[in-house]
């Protein structure tokens, strides 16, 4: 139990930064929405090109951050500093190749990217993905060490300094300045700049220790981490593969459009994936950490007992934002209002990501990563077929159940073959009570917003099915007797 608390407290630490951050950043959406236009197709270039981002993020991490909390935790492992400095001079490394071969190859490179009038927006996010992954390294060690109040704080310093010079250029620049014209290039300027200075922030984990690079380990390191890279490709492809092959299979203006539309939509459900990665900055270092300690024995039950409650939270959060999503989705611009019918299909995407994730450190622990990659492969392969298949008749509804989809498909190969190599005894009596009634209070809402014209009425009832949600937490697994301070009137009661 003590180990729960704890991860619960850090978990909420990075979710403040997390959550809080992301939201800040959603504020972004409404002005990007509102100044770019979705019939210009401007915003499907963002979207396009920051899945691109993603996908080479992953690329260049290469599985450095899992392999570094495993080799970081391992019993004969005595200097974590040189398990730290090795990952970070070898992703520090291949970043510089890569901005070096983009540079290189940029017209080829911009041009097939259909961006030959804008090779600049290719560099300069080339330059951002390159340094996004050397600093995801001193993130983990940031973990690694205890260390969320840093952690967080880098990460808020970014959005509030991003969003600042976006308001600058977006609302305040074109109001003072006659003549200001806005372009989407702004966007990955400032991006650019913004995570420069972020770098700075990392002095004492960069310069106040002694550099070097273990080759005998690295080798080591590598023969672990390869199989997570290509667990990480098919897993950010299942996140990207749609706006990357959207345009191809759905050509020309309108695609830029529809990926646009989708793009706008797809911020909304973002939600999901914050407590995803809020519960993963936590999660990770904690599983490790706890396997070097020795306590595998109590450890299978708070694995099952951390996957019920991630659920219990994220479907809390699925019904909150389908509930309010009469306010909510004044987020986006009203002309991307289209996409909103696939946000909810694409948080139950997010949510078996994030149960995924919880599956994977059976075969992380036993250094079976070679099954995660076939698991994601696989996964992958069944997103890409669908929006191949499906995208020239459906659009982006075709994108969001693709999720669906591909990570149903790598997340029950991950569940069967697990229990046979790392048996866990899940609560699903409990998780399957948990999804149903939340599926019978989505219906619920639906049923809802077609029928009942009262925007008051309809938030009403909403509230009433959300609070009847938390009434079934308590009174199943969160009994408020167990709550600190308001817990002792309830057991004297």
């Amino acid at each position: 139990m003590a180990s729960l608390k704890s991860l619960a407290k850090d978990t909420a630490i990075y979710g403040l930064s997390s959550i809080v951050g992301r939201f800040l950043n959603y504020l972004l959406v409404p002005l990007y929405t509102a100044k770019i236009s979705a019939a210009s197709g401007g915003y499907g270039v963002v979207t396009e090109i920051y899945s691109y981002t993603a996908f080479f993020f992953v690329m260049l991490t290469f599985g450095m951050e899992t392999t570094l909390f495993r080799f970081i935790n391992r019993d004969d492992e005595p200097d974590p500093t040189r398990v730290y400095t090795t990952a970070l001079m070898a992703v520090g490394a291949l970043g510089l190749v890569f901005v070096g071969s983009i540079a290189l190859a940029l017209p080829s490179i911009s041009t097939a990217m259909g961006y030959a009038s804008h090779p600049e927006y290719v560099l300069s996010m080339a330059v951002v993905v390159a340094l996004d992954a050397f600093q995801a390294i001193p993130f983990c060690y940031l973990r690694y060490q205890k260390r969320p109040i840093k952690f967080a704080a880098l990460k808020l310093g970014f959005i509030l300094l991003n969003i600042g010079l976006n308001l600058l250029f977006f609302l305040v620049f074109p109001a003072v300045i006659p003549g200001w014209q806005i372009e989407v290039g702004h966007i990955f300027y400032i991006n650019l700049f913004c995570t420069s200075i972020i770098t700075l922030g990392f002095w004492h984990e960069l310069f106040c220790l002694r550099w070097r690079i273990d080759f005998a380990l690295l080798r080591r390191m590598l023969s672990y981490a390869w199989p997570i890279l290509v667990l990480g490709i098919a897993g950010i492809l299942n996140q990207t593969a749609d706006k990357m092959i959207f345009k191809h299979v759905m050509p020309g203006k309108e695609g830029e459009v529809q990926l646009g539309i989708y793009g706008a939509g797809v911020k909304i459900a973002m939600i999901m994936a914050m407590i995803t990665q809020a519960f993963r900055y936590a999660y990770e270092p904690f599983v490790f950490a706890t396997r070097r300690n020795g306590e595998e024995s109590d450890n299978r039950q708070t694995y099952a007992t951390a996957m019920k409650f991630f659920l219990i939270f994220t479907f809390l959060a699925f019904l909150c934002v389908v509930g309010y999503m009469d306010i909510i989705k004044h987020l986006i611009g009203r002309s991307y209002w289209p996409s909103l019918r696939v946000v909810p299909v694409v948080m139950v995407a997010e949510i078996l990501m994030g149960v995924y994730f919880n599956l994977s450190f059976w075969y992380k622990l036993t250094d079976r990563t070679i099954w995660g990659a076939w698991f994601s492969g696989i996964g992958c392969i069944v997103l890409v077929a669908i929006n191949i298949i499906f995208i020239p008749q459906y659009s982006y509804t075709a994108c969001a159940w693709a999720g669906v989809a591909g990570y149903g498909t790598a997340t029950l190969l991950s569940y069967f073959v697990g229990q046979h190599y790392f048996p866990i005894r899940y609560p699903l009596r409990r998780i399957g009570l948990y999804t149903l009634v939340a599926a019978l209070m989505f219906v619920a809402m639906r049923f809802n917003e077609t029928h009942i014209p009262s925007l008051l009425l309809r938030l009403t009832m909403n509230t009433a099915l959300i609070l009847l949600f938390i009434a079934l937490i308590v009174r199943l697994d969160f009994p408020l007797s167990s709550l600190p301070v308001i817990g002792r009137r309830f057991r004297k009661a």
